[in-house]
């Protein structure tokens, strides 16, 4: 049974990562051949550096992404604040909900939904162009935002809510006592959301597609109508350095998480033994 089993996870991650690491080998090739190995070569990242219209892409992609991650850090934060500070069971529910339908709802359907949205407003207002950065921008911090809510929400409620009521006893006013107490408790889920918000914001495809304008093209964007011609070795390249950025966020978020696992699992011990101190005393 453990041999099935261990053949079976085994077949499971060559299945998941077989394609990547194709791609990261020929990316290295020194031929045009995406089906034979010729050489070992950095000929098609030299290319790739060489495209000014790529690097306009990523310049694009990262602007839109650094953006749409601080803003919706900025507003999830604070969103999740005051979810959690709700007193209605079914008040707080219904917002949960009500949260939760840009991450369930297909991303096609979000995309096609505001390109309507913007296309009407920007004719009602007479905008010249419906569609830009501004649009993206929008949609951006849409379908984050409910990543970093849920992200932060968890932090809340484990901390414990007699902190911040004794912070503003001591004299700190709401916001001092945020800065001073909460903040601290929550930063992890604060990071984490942030990472989720910016790596999901780098790779969209499908809502960006939809809410571009002609003068605003995103890396996906970029990639995508590089396939409908010739597909090159660059692209490869391109992809390798997309799956190294991607790889680097998510071991730091395992890291972030790891480390607030392990503070959290400490505090529960100290209190376990301050609780064993005071039934003794």
């Amino acid at each position: 049974m453990k041999i099935t089993s261990k053949l079976y996870t085994a077949l499971i991650f060559i299945f998941l990562f077989a394609p990547i690491l194709v791609l990261l080998v020929f990316s290295f090739n020194e031929a045009k051949s995406l089906s034979v190995f010729s050489g070992f070569s950095l000929k098609w990242y030299q290319e790739l550096f060489h495209d000014e219209n790529t690097l306009e892409s990523v310049k694009n992609t990262l602007i839109l992404a650094v953006a749409a991650t601080v803003i919706s850090t900025v507003m999830g934060t604070a969103a999740a604040v005051g979810i959690h500070k709700l007193k209605n069971r079914w008040y707080r529910m219904a917002v949960n909900t009500v949260t939760n339908i840009p991450m369930i709802n297909p991303d096609i359907i979000t995309g096609i939904s505001m390109m309507l949205v913007f296309v009407f407003v920007g004719r009602l207002f007479g905008a010249s162009t419906s569609l830009n950065f501004w649009t993206m921008l929008i949609a951006h911090v849409t379908f984050c935002l409910p990543y970093v809510i849920f992200q932060v929400l968890p932090k809340l409620q484990q901390m414990e809510r007699d902190l911040t009521e004794a912070a503003m006893d001591l004299g700190c006013t709401p916001f001092r006592a945020f800065l001073k107490v909460t903040m601290p408790e929550i930063l992890p889920g604060i990071i984490t959301g942030a990472i989720m918000a910016f790596t999901l914001s780098l790779d969209d495809f499908v809502i960006s597609y939809f809410t571009s304008g002609n003068d605003f093209q995103t890396l996906p964007i970029r990639i995508y109508g590089m396939t409908k011609k010739t597909v090159t070795p660059k692209m490869y390249a391109l992809a390798t350095i997309i799956f190294f950025v991607t790889l680097t966020l998510l071991l730091l978020n395992n890291f972030v998480e790891s480390g607030e696992d392990k503070r959290w699992r400490e505090l529960k011990k100290q209190r376990k033994i301050r609780l064993k101190r005071s039934e003794q005393s």
